[in-house]
């Protein structure tokens, strides 16, 4: 199984056995000290290759199990997470001037987004450590997934949310059995408490970075794009980003298949930021491979999903984009409205605001030339359905009619 060689702190590089520490570096912090898993790469060099994959008729990201942090089998769930579908689409890849466009749609997954992904893995790993409550901060969709999935466990789980979070989303926590409480403040606000509750209380916590386990769930995205397009990995990967974790899995997942032989070469992946919420994105044009900067933001988007001021995983995500040679770009809340009925016209896919970010993000560098003749791949972490409020700001009303033709022919 996915056999722990480290955790390694991002920043000092201290390496710890997986059972002396649970969360992050003592010497570096909460966030400069978050963790990244280490594996005996040698030794899964011998067992992964591309054979083993054509052999393997598990169709979930549990195909990648000896690449994952599990244990125990016996507690991954049969709820089918992972291997969301990759879609192509020649035609608007030729109207944007690109090689060819792909669009991963996670939008798929059990509680519809990518936190399914990381979740699965942390419910796995409280199992493992004998934990009776999972906690978590979220600004929803990490919160509906852990309480998706710790649905059919013993474990009891309370969630923190900030009491802005989409109707639709706090409707999925309250369905799935979780605590609730809607914290009067930012998710910023929400974190630092369920953190303090945590500790508190001896519950173990998800929230995001702080748990180490996150980031290897979010990396089988990579895993899967690599997979499903026959190794042949795109040139470009948008995706969008909050708090960083899902990037820092998208980035790790592509170094782990590259160090491991599977693929060439490593795609160049590029984070998108609201403007209302860039802060990773400004910590990342300071740096200049020494300390990151952090300085933190009052967080305003309309996407709610990445809507962070105080983003937990920046020291990763920024060492993470810089080691692949990726960059950051930030688009307007209006961008990423439109971006939502765009991608949705277009493609068929329909993404709630943070999901459609990054496709606002292909949009805004195509119309700068900076894409021109590059295999694109636009990841969406979550279904539109998850907040029809701002969904329902990029399209116009409804026609109310009378119920026959003549009013049918006025409207026409």
């Amino acid at each position: 199984m996915g056999k722990i060689s480290a955790l390694r702190c991002i920043s000092c590089e201290k390496e710890f056995n997986a059972d002396e520490i649970e969360y992050t570096c003592p010497s570096c912090g909460q966030r400069r000290g978050t963790l990244e898993v280490i594996y005996d790469y040698r030794k899964l060099k011998k067992i992964l290759t591309r054979r083993y994959f054509s052999n393997n008729g598990e169709h979930t990201m549990w195909r990648y199990l000896p690449l994952l942090p599990v244990e125990d089998r016996r507690f991954v769930q049969p709820l089918r997470v992972g291997f969301t579908p990759t879609y192509q689409f020649p035609h608007l890849a030729s109207h944007y001037g690109l090689e060819a466009l792909f669009i991963k749609d996670d939008g798929q997954n059990p509680t519809a987004s990518y936190k399914d992904r990381a979740s699965s893995v942390v419910v796995i790993k409280a199992q493992e450590k004998h934990k009776r409550v999972i906690t978590c901060a979220s600004t929803g969709n990490a919160a509906s997934s852990l309480a998706g999935f710790s649905a059919a466990t013993d474990l009891q789980t309370i969630i923190f949310v900030p009491r802005t979070t989409p109707a639709a989303k706090v409707t999925q926590l309250l369905v799935y059995g979780a605590k609730v409480f809607l914290v009067d403040g930012s998710y910023d606000a929400a974190y630092d408490l369920a953190s303090e509750a945590a500790e508190t209380f001896g519950w173990y916590n998800r929230s995001a970075a702080l748990n180490p386990y996150l980031v290897e769930g979010k990396k089988t995205g990579a895993l899967e794009l690599a997979e499903q397009l026959s190794w042949n990995v795109p040139d470009v990967v948008l995706v969008a980003v909050g708090d960083g974790s899902v990037i820092s899995g998208i980035c790790k997942g592509f170094e782990e298949f590259h160090s491991l032989g599977l693929i060439e070469r490593i795609p160049q992946v590029v984070g998108v930021q609201a403007e209302g919420a860039a802060a990773v994105a400004t910590a990342f044009q300071r740096y200049n491979g020494g300390k990151v900067t952090i300085e933190d933001v009052e967080a305003q988007t309309v996407a709610d999903s990445i809507s962070v001021g105080k983003p937990r995983d920046i020291v990763k995500a920024v060492t993470y984009v810089a080691r692949n040679g990726g960059y950051f770009v930030t688009v307007t809340d209006t961008e990423i409205i439109t971006g939502i009925s765009t991608m949705a016209r277009q493609t068929g896919v329909f993404a709630e605001p943070a999901g459609a970010a990054p496709f606002a993000g292909l949009v805004k560098l195509v119309s700068k030339g900076e894409l021109s003749g590059r295999r694109v791949a636009v990841m969406v972490t979550g279904n539109g359905l998850k907040d029809i409020v701002a969904a329902r700001k990029a399209v116009e009303p409804a026609v109310e009619i009378e119920p026959t033709l003549i009013a049918v022919e006025e409207h026409l």
